[in-house]
Order: structure tokens, then C-alpha cells, then sequence
């Protein structure tokens, strides 16, 4: 099925009601056996439908999908304006941009309903499941290279973090360098990948990965506690968050961030990120691929690197293949 094909399909089924398959073979220009044929490809995503003889067929509960317009409409006027593109199907949003980087705009930002290969950090993969959730990634450029970026995705972290609060979320820590938690599980997730010059001119891809609302047949591929914003929503009494309006919070705050991060660097964010750290005060291990350092997390410093108290005094750690877990 093309993407286009899908997205319209999907588009009528949205409203939760049933649609007969001679409606929706005129829709896409198609034999109903064609229609069967393509309901049979929402199986494959995992889109759960119900049909009816006589009445058609229906997603139950309806699906709110993603719409560029819509989440463009949510966004202020910025200095640089942000280009947006929704897609039903990709194999990772990071990627499509970073093959593109050279060609795309600063400001061009990919969202997808549905990952086939999703990045997490160290190579993890991501789960991805059909319109759930967020997946979305922002392209931006940079002239002074990665010494202007240190401690970047930490302040992403803080807009994730701020943009959820928004819809009155309480709860919520940052574990560094880029997870969003929320009661100690995995909450939210940033990549940050980059090409160019590492010293002057490059391009930055921002990833980010948000569980709205996880289907639980999906979460079993998932190796660590996780926890979505469907669930912190009831059990605070709250309403469902809007993917749409969630996605526009949060590219709103990243196209800030974005554009001041080289004058302001990640000291203009360090107390946001303080107030939020994960394990503050309490022993944790640092662990790389040779080696693991115990002792108290202390916070960070004004460049983003991670503060440990340990036996033999204060040690700072600036990133890279590192994985931080509370201590025993």
C-alpha cells in the first residue's frame, strides 16, 4: 500500500465509526477486494479493527493520527520557522534527516506514526508502535562545532520534560545525560546525532521519543521499565494528551533552544535540569565499557558534565558510551 493510500484509509477510520468497503474502495480509487486486502496491511501494523457484516469496519475508540497542519497551527512565530513533515512509515526519523542534512533547511523536522528501525542511544533500538506515540526528529545547524553543543541534550531532556508538564504531569526526573523518568521508569528518550565538521560548520539531528500511549502487546519487546503518558494521565486525574498538541509543545521549546544554545549555553538550563535530576544525593553506578565507578550523584556543572562523588574525590563525566543506574 502507498503511504498516501494508508494515510487516507486511516484518516476515515479515525473517527472510531464503521465505514462500509464500498466507501472506502471509492475513497481510494479501488476494488473492495483491494480494500480487504489493505485493511489486512493495518493488521500487519498492529491496528486493531473491528468489522460487522453490513456495517463494515472501524478502529474501536477511534485514533487520533498526526497531522502537520495541525501542529504547525499550535507553533509561535519564530525567528527560524520550522518545516514539518508527517509520515506514516519510516525506518528511523533520524535518519531521513541526517541523509538529507545537506540539502534540508534549518528547522526541518520529520514525524512518523510508525518506526521500523527506531534508535535509541548505544545502539538500542526503539519501539515503535503504529500512532501511539511520539517519534520525531529536528535538523539544525551549527557553526561552531561540538564545543558549542556540550550538555545539549540535557536541556533537550528539559523541554521534554517542561512540555509534558504542561498538560499538568507531575513526577517527572531527568537522569543523565538524556532520559526522561517518571516513578523510575523510562518516560521519554533523546539521540542526538552529528555530521560535518566537528569543529565548525555541522549539522545536528535532535531524536526524540515520547510513550503516549503504549500498546501493551507492543511493550514486550521493551528491556527496561517503562512507563507512558496514558497511564500518568489517569492515575493523576488528568485528561489524554494530544500527540498533536504534545508534539507542537515540544518543538516550540526545541526551536527555542536551538537557536540561543551557542550564546547561552547550558548553564541558561542548568538549574531547570537540578531541579529535576534523577537520583540527586543518592549513590549510583556509572558504568562504560571497561569499567564501573561508584558514588553520589552531586548533579551536573554548568557545561552538562555529570558530577560523582566517589572514595577518591569529586570525578566528572562528559558523555559517550556511559550508562547511569542506581546504586546497590
Amino acid at each position: 500500500m502507498r503511504q498516501d493510500q494508508l494515510h487516507s484509509l486511516l484518516a476515515v477510520l479515525a473517527d472510531g465509526q464503521y465505514h462500509s468497503g464500498q466507501e472506502l474502495g471509492e475513497l481510494l480509487g479501488v476494488s473492495r477486494t483491494a480494500v480487504w486486502k489493505h485493511l489486512q496491511k493495518l493488521a500487519e501494523l498492529n491496528v486493531k479493527l473491528d468489522s460487522s457484516p453490513g456495517r463494515g469496519y472501524r478502529l474501536p475508540g477511534g485514533l487520533e493520527l498526526l497531522d502537520a497542519d495541525t501542529i504547525t497551527a499550535l507553533l509561535p512565530s519564530t525567528g527560524v520557522p520550522l518545516s514539518l513533515e508527517v509520515v506514516p512509515l519510516v525506518d528511523s526519523t533520524n535518519s531521513r534527516l541526517m541523509a538529507g542534512a545537506g540539502q534540508l533547511p534549518t528547522g526541518a523536522v520529520c514525524i512518523a506514526e510508525q518506526q521500523s528501525g527506531g534508535r535509541g542511544r548505544r545502539g538500542r533500538g526503539w519501539v515503535s508502535p503504529f500512532a501511539r506515540n511520539l517519534y520525531f526528529s529536528v535538523l539544525w545547524r551549527f557553526d561552531g562545532g561540538a564545543a558549542e553543543l556540550e550538555g545539549l541534550s540535557l536541556a533537550v531532556g528539559v523541554c521534554i520534560a517542561e512540555a509534558l508538564e504542561s498538560f499538568g504531569i507531575t513526577g517527572l526526573a531527568l537522569k543523565w545525560p538524556n532520559d526522561v523518568l517518571a516513578e523510575s521508569k523510562k518516560l521519554a528518550g533523546i539521540l542526538l546525532e552529528m555530521s560535518g565538521d566537528p569543529s565548525g560548520a555541522c549539522h545536528l539531528v535532535v531524536g526524540v521519543g515520547i510513550n503516549v500511549a503504549m500498546p501493551p502487546a507492543a511493550a514486550a519487546d521493551i528491556d527496561q521499565p517503562w512507563i507512558d503518558a496514558a497511564s500518568l494521565t489517569r492515575a493523576q486525574g488528568l485528561e489524554p494528551v494530544s500527540r498533536n498538541k504534545l508534539c507542537a509543545s515540544v518543538l516550540t521549546k526545541l526551536a527555542g533552544l536551538l537557536q540561543h544554545y551557542p550564546e547561552q549555553g547550558f548553564a541558561h538550563w542548568r538549574e531547570r535540569w537540578m531541579r529535576r535530576a534523577a537520583f540527586l544525593g543518592e549513590p549510583v553506578r556509572l558504568v562504560t565499557a571497561t569499567q564501573e565507578t561508584q558514588g553520589s550523584l552531586l548533579g551536573v556543572s554548568d557545561s552538562g558534565a555529570l558530577r560523582l562523588a566517589t572514595s577518591s574525590g569529586e570525578q566528572l563525566m562528559y558523555g559517550g558510551e556511559v550508562s547511569l543506574r542506581a546504586g546497590s
